[in-house]
């Protein structure tokens, strides 16, 4: 049990693929992003980019944090907003929907 969404961001699996045909000699895994809470690679971008922001002082608390999006990067901002107390609007250009 987590306290926080924030705190299985990034804490997804890893496997090693067996049935596929791989090279003798060849190991190979891959990351299972889609095990983040959002469902994406994206969640880790979130918070990554709101952490960063904090820590420079570029973010305040109370200050809204807009983002242009049109997908998993405007989930992950607004769950990692929402968890952090931030507003957030997420805004999406026309050239974005066609």
């Amino acid at each position: 049990i987590q306290d926080s969404i924030l705190d299985v961001i990034g804490q997804t699996p890893i496997v090693r693929l067996q049935r596929q045909p791989i090279p003798e000699g060849v190991e190979l895994y891959v990351k299972c992003e889609n095990t983040n809470p959002g469902g994406s690679l994206k969640d880790r971008l979130a918070m990554g980019i709101i952490e960063w922001a904090e820590m420079t002082g570029k973010l305040q608390p109370g200050q809204t944090v807009v983002e242009a999006s049109s997908g998993n990067t405007g989930v992950g901002m607004a769950m990692v907003c929402a968890s952090k107390g931030y507003p957030f609007v997420c805004v999406m250009s026309e050239a974005f929907s066609t």
